[in-house]
């Protein structure tokens, strides 16, 4: 039995910039957007638009229930990416990020997010690398609802 912290492997590791490999994509598990969460979301970050607020406001913009704001679908898909460990110990800076919402996500939705590594290449200096991806995230109809291609930071095998 092993008797120090150094001597017992980790259950959970984040994958090195080498090991990203490119076009390898990989789901993440699914997760419904309740009213609770919306509601925490737009209060605690002052979205405080009549578009969130108020379903009946967002039908006449010809939307057909409780509207979730891009911003918040982007941080529930980046929530997890996270909970799959890919980046557990091993990220290391969030540098850059193009995000396109592509149609509307609603209270009652269950999304999940399909991330995809693009490039991963050395850093200029020390040892990481920079990791592009493209998440894809979708609706529980596997519509495309948003796109975001981060750009990060990764540790290298010898970190």
């Amino acid at each position: 039995m092993a008797e120090t912290t150094d001597e017992i492997p980790m259950l959970v590791r984040g994958q090195t910039w080498e090991e990203m490999e490119v076009g390898r994509p990989g789901r993440t598990a699914s997760r419904t957007v309740t009213e609770t969460d919306l509601v925490n979301f737009i209060t605690l970050f002052g979205f405080n638009e009549p578009l969130f607020w108020s379903a009946d406001h967002a039908a006449t913009a010809g939307f057909e229930g409780r509207l979730v704001p891009g911003a918040l679908t982007y941080c529930m898909a980046e929530g997890l990416v996270l909970q799959t460990h890919l980046l557990h110990g091993t990220g290391m800076a969030f540098v850059h990020m193009d995000l396109d919402v592509l149609r509307p996500v609603y209270v009652g939705d269950t999304i999940y997010a399909i991330n995809e590594t693009t490039e991963a290449r050395a850093a200029s200096s020390g040892n990481r690398g920079v990791v592009s991806a493209t998440v894809t995230v979708r609706n529980q109809r596997d519509e495309d609802v948003l796109v975001y291609k981060p750009i990060r930071i990764i540790r290298g095998a010898e970190a």
